[in-house]
């Protein structure tokens, strides 16, 4: 019963939406991020304008439902961020997962509302945003 109301119509939308920002090997900032909780697995890749912020971003992934749904909402959410932006996000989001804290301000994170009683699922959710901001932060192309 409970898994019903986790995989939600609009999750698994949002997790099939992930086609939509698919990998460019041209993308010169990459980095990936493992859950150590479920093993969902992504890989993303960055290019950022002259002010340093998102431009353009390719996802590839190996996760759940709700691993893909979070990163789909991080990629619709993430063009024109600077990488305070994600880092401020990637923290917020990580005190909302493990606390009583307001639910982070990221468009379309609302979506996620029903995983954060799934601690399982957590390591999922952060994926996108921890590489994202080790891919700005590194500032390293691999």
């Amino acid at each position: 019963m409970a898994s019903a109301a986790l995989y939600t119509s609009e999750i698994l939308e949002l997790a099939t939406s992930l086609a939509e920002f698919g990998w460019d090997d041209a993308l010169p900032l990459k980095a990936s991020a493992r859950s150590r909780s479920c093993g969902s697995t992504i890989e993303l890749g960055l290019a950022t304008d002259g002010d340093g912020r998102i431009a353009k971003l390719g996802l590839r992934s190996q996760a759940c439902a709700i691993g893909q749904a979070a990163a789909a909402i991080f990629a619709r959410g993430a063009q024109g961020r600077s990488a305070g932006d994600i880092r401020a996000a990637h923290m917020a989001l990580r005190d909302w997962l493990g606390s009583n804290s307001d639910l982070p301000e990221w468009p379309g994170i609302d979506a996620l509302v029903a995983a954060r009683d799934y601690p399982g699922r957590h390591g999922a959710i952060l994926l996108a945003w921890q590489a994202a901001e080790e891919a700005l932060f590194s500032g390293e192309t691999r």
